[in-house]
């Protein structure tokens, strides 16, 4: 029983002295603002960390990182919380909370922009469009600028300008054994590969560093077409993509229409497909981009011109946290004929009013990079297919994952192999070793190096090599 009493107060007196070292708050189960700290973006998972560290700066991350590997503690890496899998919380460990590291600063004369590690790609956008500038990212501006970083970056740019991390030129890093590393083409080159797109596999990224772009408006929005419909648009789309100017970008969706502006109320709750535009090159050429698009007579024709950051935030409000969410995912190389019969016939079938299919184009600019100068092994596919269910409420959590899961199966055959990171659930090894391909064995290999001991485990993981 002493030795026990001793070993308890050991463990507090070890806790109360990091409590001291943190400029931030730490959070344990029993504090008043333990579960609104522990949330995360997909309400379908419900994990109770023993620990949530929010930390103020970087010592505090160092602090943390140190905690958790001196006591064996499960670590969690929260940064904008979006992860589907829920990747950023864990049970009984510790979580890095970066929300509060949100900190940007812009250089116009050198086209760049740093961000801190908490922050997320709407705070990205309003600094940087202030500038007549931007980066390429996702499609909802609340999306962490971490986890979308660390696991490839798709989104409304990446024909034009690329992915994420295409763009990435330097990153800050928390190291598993506590030390603090930049990592770039010039510095810790093998950490700096690693990072763009192995995930959070390497250590706690505490900034970015990325190269902006002249833009400011886009010629963008929906247009949507019927169900009845959908086979000849699929196939339209399927053939216009690639040949397309890279200047023009559009994701392909089966959706039900919101009830809400802009669209008009005789088209809302209906399913439809659409494709939603965005055009980022010289405005006087965008009819003539958009030309293939309206001959095809959509029912809504919503494109028009707007600043860059309202197509990035247009589906925040759609898509607010708290939502039950699931998730999978492929990369598509070709999409024939009988796998848009599968598409047409599961996708007609939504099962509630958020859940959706999306393919996103991964051509053009992102074909410019070989498929082993980052981790992300898939440049040769043309799309990234996922599909979502949703729905706020916890009693459709079977419906919607049902009918994720047997859509996902119906059209994995005709998939590449893998998928985007960023849209798996907690899927086992094998399903992260076919994402990464022949790439596995280098981030293997560096893992070893950064982090034998594997703490930075929750995650999409690549185990160390031996």
């Amino acid at each position: 029983m002493m030795e026990d009493t001793t070993v308890q107060a050991s463990v507090e007196a070890s806790v109360e002295t990091f409590r001291a070292q943190l400029r931030g708050a730490l959070i344990e189960p029993g504090d008043p603002s333990y579960d609104a700290a522990r949330r995360v973006y997909n309400a379908m998972i419900d994990k109770r960390p023993r620990f949530i560290a929010q930390c103020a700066d970087v010592a505090d991350v160092i602090a943390s990182v140190n905690f958790a590997r001196e006591n064996d503690l499960l670590l969690a890496v929260r940064g904008g919380a979006h992860n589907g899998g829920g990747l950023g919380v864990c049970d009984d460990g510790l979580v890095i909370d970066l929300g509060r590291l949100r900190g940007i600063r812009v250089d116009p004369v050198a086209h760049t922009v740093r961000a801190e590690g908490g922050c997320t790609w709407g705070d990205v956008d309003h600094a940087t469009h202030a500038f007549g500038l931007a980066t390429p990212a996702g499609i909802i501006s609340t999306t962490g600028v971490g986890g979308l970083t660390l696991g490839g970056g798709i989104g409304h740019l990446a024909r034009r300008f690329g992915l994420t991390i295409d763009n990435l030129l330097s990153v800050d890093v928390v190291l598993a054994d506590g030390s603090f590393v930049t990592a770039s083409a010039h510095a810790n080159d093998d950490l700096f590969w690693a990072v763009r797109g192995g995930g959070g596999n390497f250590g706690v990224v505490t900034s970015f560093e990325f190269r902006l772009h002249a833009l400011s408006h886009i010629v963008g929005g929906p247009t949507l077409w019927s169900l009845d419909q959908a086979a000849e648009v699929l196939r339209w789309y399927r053939d216009f993509m690639p040949k397309a100017p890279p200047e023009l970008n559009g994701f392909f969706a089966f959706l039900t229409v919101p009830p809400a502006p802009p669209f008009p109320p005789a088209l809302h709750l209906q399913k439809m497909c659409g494709v939603v535009w965005c055009y980022s090159g010289d405005p006087a050429a965008a009819d003539e981009a958009f030309a293939p698009v309206r001959a095809m007579e959509p029912a809504l024709y919503g494109v028009g011109t707007m600043p860059y950051p309202i197509l990035q935030s247009a589906f925040d409000a759609l898509y607010p946290p708290g939502l039950q969410w699931y998730w999978r995912a492929d990369f598509v190389n070709d999409l024939p004929d009988d796998a848009i019969a599968l598409h047409v016939e599961h996708g007609s079938q939504l099962p509630t009013m958020h859940s959706t299919m999306h393919l996103y184009p991964i051509d053009a600019a992102v074909h410019r990079m070989g498929r082993k100068e980052t981790p992300f092994a898939y440049r040769d596919s043309k799309w990234a297919a996922v599909i979502v269910g949703v729905d706020p409420d916890p009693a459709q959590r079977e419906r919607i994952t049902n009918w994720c899961k047997g859509y996902w199966d119906a059209l994995h055959p005709y998939s590449a192999g893998g998928a985007y990171v960023n849209f798996m659930m907690d899927e086992g090894q094998e399903r992260v070793q076919a994402t990464y391909r022949d790439n596995y064995a280098r981030l293997a290999a560096i893992k070893a190096r950064y982090d034998p001991g594997n703490l930075f485990r929750v995650n999409q993981n690549v185990r160390p090599a031996s």
